[in-house]
């Protein structure tokens, strides 16, 4: 025995035997946790696979319901603008059956004057000059008068 027990007692088999227990533990205790790991990752993968599938399945329908709100809002904007529009053609068609407003418009926008006065028209000077500025038009091609419209057009 005396062989025995020193060899159960040597540095060497005490070792060894540390390394084989503390080996056995790591072994068992990483098998633990990959059994551990695998039913959490499993149901973590489930778990986005739900999750993606529901944002995927929602998206489109939100993106419809924020899409028409925005149209109903740009609608209703539009409906009170009509009905301003509606309401303005109403008192002008108010207006349009009194005599008088018919007569001032008339006035204003015709120069029609009653019998025993006398109209007058002012000329504005500025309108003047342009129309005169013009006159030398004749004198050039018709292509050059048209070319100068344009230009004057986009300078207004």
């Amino acid at each position: 025995m005396a062989a025995k027990d020193r060899d159960r007692f040597s540095t060497a088999t005490r070792l060894r035997l540390l390394g084989e227990q503390t080996a056995a533990r790591v072994y068992r205790s990483q098998t633990r946790r990959q059994a551990r790991r695998s039913r959490l990752t499993g149901r973590a993968a489930f778990l986005a696979l739900v999750l993606c599938s529901l944002i995927v399945a929602l998206a489109y329908p939100m993106r419809q319901y924020v899409s028409q709100r925005g149209d109903m809002a740009e609608q209703r904007g539009r409906m009170a603008e009509a009905e301003r529009q509606v309401e303005r053609l109403r008192d002008e068609k108010a207006r349009l059956q009194d005599d008088m407003y018919i007569r001032r418009l008339a006035r204003e926008h015709l120069h029609y004057v009653l019998p025993g006065e006398t109209g007058y028209t002012m000329i504005d000077p500025e309108v003047e000059e342009d129309r005169r500025a013009q006159d030398g038009a004749a004198d050039r091609p018709w292509y050059s008068n048209v070319w100068e419209g344009v230009d004057h057009a986009d300078r207004r």
